[in-house]
Order: C-alpha cells, then structure tokens, then sequence
C-alpha cells in the first residue's frame, strides 16, 4: 500500500505515518523501483494499536514505551498494566483540575446572575484580572467585588 492509502485505511493524515516515521514508532518502510515508500498489514496494526493507544490518552513517548514492552521478551502483563496504572492516576489528576475549574466557573456564573451592567463591573472579569496573583479562580478573593 502507498502512504495514502494506507493512511485512509487506518483513517490518519498521511503526514501522520512521516512524523510517526520521524518518532520511530513505525519502521522506514521499504521503497517501491519509483521511490514511493510501500507499508503492509504490519503497519496497518501497528498504526491502528498508536490510534488506539492515542484515544485512551497515552503520549505518543508512552505509546513509544508500550510498544518497547510489546516486543521485549522480559517484559510481562505487570509491566503494561504499571504504565495503564500510571495513566489513570494522570486521568484521575485531570478529572480533579477539570471539577475544580468547572466549580470555579460556576462560582463566578453565579456571581454575575442577575448583572446587567457594564463590563467595568462584570465580576467574571474582575476576577480574571485580579492583581493578588493566586492563580486559583476558586479563591475567594477573586471573589470579594461581589
């Protein structure tokens, strides 16, 4: 199969399999007589095991390392599961930052309910702009103009 059509039957952009190329997570596939660079089925599983592996939220670093694991004849379950382990810890992080934030939004939504007035006084704004410098919209200073 040429880059493009094998790029369509794995459902990636074609420049995807060069940069995957580039990162070492597909071999240099071999070239046609005319240049063209020819993948097989190997690549057509090894390309949809990166896109699966890319949904679940592993790096491509990660997929880089799973793969190494794949193909290490020491390696064992255990060892794919610590790195499945690991990445969920790295989910559980995001899903308490993203509850944070979605408490923090709701918080400032609520300050500015009923205000119909100028954006000067808008309380979302101010506490975006507030020069105490914690960073934290959830803090409650960012809330005292209410």
């Amino acid at each position: 199969m040429t880059r493009s059509e094998i790029a369509e039957r794995v459902g990636v952009n074609p420049e995807t399999l060069r940069y995957y190329e580039r990162r070492e997570l597909i071999p240099t596939p071999p070239r046609s007589d005319g240049g063209f660079r020819l993948y097989d089925e190997r690549y057509v599983d090894r390309l949809r095991f990166i896109r699966r592996a890319k949904e679940l939220g592993f790096t491509l670093a990660e997929i880089q390392g799973l793969l190494e694991l794949r193909v290490d004849d020491e390696a064992t379950c255990r060892d794919v599961r610590a790195q499945a382990e690991e990445k969920i810890g790295e989910v559980e992080a995001k899903i308490e930052d993203l509850k944070r934030i979605r408490d923090a939004l709701t918080t400032l939504a609520e300050a500015c309910r009923d205000r119909v007035g100028p954006t000067s006084e808008c309380p979302i704004l101010e506490a975006l702009e507030d020069e105490s410098g914690s960073g934290d919209v959830s803090a409650p200073p960012l809330l005292s103009g209410e």
